[in-house]
């Protein structure tokens, strides 16, 4: 099914920011037992490794955060047309 462009997607758009959390601390969860399991089998690479990726999954789970606090960003209201193709 093809959607045709109306010029008001920013305005019915929906953010994934929800599903993002619920993933993100997923992986928090994996990359932490990860990280704790290969360093009781003494598997130092692969500690490693997974510590990066819980680093940067405890990352993206702060600016994922911070977006959710951040709102609704301005959106331009009913009474502002859509682009024009070509307009300048």
């Amino acid at each position: 099914m093809h959607l045709i462009r109306t010029g008001d997607e920013p305005v019915t758009a929906r953010s994934p920011l929800r599903l993002r959390l619920g993933l993100a601390l997923f992986g928090l969860l994996w990359t932490t037992a990860g990280t704790v399991a290969f360093l009781f089998a003494h598997r130092p690479g692969w500690a490693l490794a997974c510590g990066a990726l819980w680093l940067i999954t405890t990352i993206d789970l702060f600016m994922i955060t911070r977006h959710i606090r951040q709102g609704p960003h301005y959106q331009p209201g009913h009474d502002i047309p859509p682009y024009r193709k070509g307009a300048p």
